[in-house]
């Protein structure tokens, strides 16, 4: 082998994706030295019980309780562990002293990033992330770099491996979301409390993250608005179906160009505003022919518009250990190639600071589901309601239901619309509920990539 400098790399926990990143480093040291042009050297894995069972076969004498000396001791520090704290207070010490940090802990960076990225600018170090947005798929550095001479307009994702899998289970075989749940907890797709994916907090931060590198705008976590799919329902899965969509999770960062403003929100002068961004995470319907439509399992995909680029999409496993590892293990070596190379880090810009919208301010299309007597005028009724509130038809199905018990028979009416002010469509709906013909509003589901 050829002799290179040798750097120091310190592993912060060795769980599924640790145990993997240390294993792969130590297998293929030599060709990573020729990659990075350093000889990456492990010189301790900090974890809270060295002998807890691991995935890979590694010496025991790299373990250890005190991560001290790893932190201020290294120069590439890995951060695997997870969470907030000590997750935070470790990294803010390893780039203090001087080392570049590679983490995959969305949580830390969607909550305390600017702190982070600031704290890298004051020393000159780096912080590379790509595993904290889509697991294996390459998305952090094509923004950063390859995108950097253009401008995003658009990043839609399917980001959650998790919620990917019950949806297109639940499309593709008519399953119910509960038993489909069921068999994902089986399979290890989710955890034993699955709220993080299922109501869309692990997608939020990913959207976070991704929006405030794509925008060069620092995007707090409670500016995302999110929903989950737990009311997502066979019922819904077929009349989607029926019209020609699938349902996705979906995170959305979108750039905007005079979204309109409404009374109601805090500080608001004038009907519209000039450029902003808004980032969302909700259940929505994508068009068959759409390439996220296509995204099957527990996958991942990130599509991304750009002004001069075009439409572009990143595909492949958003988890796993060893996935994940290949993402941790490129930033690895960037990191070692900054290194030798020298030169100040590079830093995260948010030199936009481009205002977070609320959803009220988002325009997009709908699906709306009503339950009602089957009778005559209720069409009519509901009709002029949407128009009264500035919403246009696009289509119109109804299904009858025959009497039964005694009842009058019902009526299911399916309506797609056209583009529609979110605040004007989330009025509409709410004086539909209460005019007195609808007596269930039973789904709204925003359309996404039509």
């Amino acid at each position: 082998m050829t002799d290179y400098r040798r750097l120091r790399v310190a592993l912060l926990g060795a769980g599924a994706v640790g145990s993997q990143v240390a294993d792969l480093l130590r297998k293929h040291a030599d060709e990573l030295a020729d990659r990075a042009g350093a000889a990456l050297d492990v010189v301790g894995i900090a974890v809270r019980d060295v002998d807890a069972p691991r995935e890979a076969d590694l010496p025991a004498d790299l373990f250890t309780t005190d991560p001290e000396p790893l932190l201020v001791g290294s120069d590439i520090v890995i951060e695997l562990i997870g969470g907030i704290e000590p997750a935070r207070t470790y990294i803010l010490q390893a780039l203090g002293a001087g080392a570049d940090v590679v983490t995959a802990n969305k949580a830390l960076l969607a909550t305390h990033g600017r702190e982070i990225f600031e704290a890298a600018d004051q020393v000159g170090a780096s912080v590379y992330y790509e595993a904290a947005a889509a697991g294996a798929i390459p998305i952090i550095r094509p923004l950063r770099d390859s995108l950097a001479g253009d401008r995003v307009q658009r990043i839609m994702g399917s980001v959650n491996g998790t919620t990917n899998y019950i949806l297109d289970r639940m499309d593709r075989e008519g399953s119910e979301f509960a038993d489909v749940l069921a068999d994902a907890q089986a399979l290890g797709y989710a955890e034993a409390d699955p709220t993080a994916d299922v109501e869309g907090y692990d997608a939020a931060q990913k959207a976070a993250i991704l929006a405030s590198l794509a925008f060069h705008t620092a995007v707090p976590l409670d500016a995302v608005h999110r929903e989950g799919i737990t009311h997502i329902d066979k019922q819904m899965m077929d009349a989607a179906k029926h019209a020609g969509f699938v349902i996705k999770l979906l995170a959305v960062c979108e750039r905007l160009e005079g979204a309109p403003r409404y009374p109601s929100d805090p500080g608001a002068l004038t009907e519209a505003e000039g450029e902003s961004i808004s980032v969302r995470v909700y259940p929505a319907l994508v068009p068959r022919d759409h390439p996220l439509a296509s995204v099957h399992g527990a996958n991942n995909a990130v599509f991304v518009e750009a002004e001069a680029a075009g439409s572009l999409m990143f595909y492949g496993a958003g988890a796993g250990g060893v996935q994940t590892a290949s993402a941790v293990l490129g930033d690895v070596v960037s990191a070692a190639r900054r290194h030798i190379a020298g030169g100040v880090g590079v830093g995260e810009s948010t030199r936009a600071n481009l205002p977070v919208v609320p959803i009220g301010r988002v325009t997009t299309s709908y699906q709306i589901t009503l339950e009602v007597d089957d009778r005559p005028g209720v069409l009519a009724t509901v009709a002029g309601i949407l128009s009264e509130g500035r919403v246009s038809i696009a289509t119109v199905e109804q299904t009858i239901v025959a009497e039964a018990n005694g009842h009058p028979g019902r009526a299911r009416i399916v309506i797609g619309t056209h583009r529609a002010v979110e605040q004007d469509l989330s009025d509409t709906v709410d004086r539909l509920a209460a005019s007195g013909v609808v007596d269930r509003v039973v789904s709204v589901l925003r359309v996404e990539g039509d």
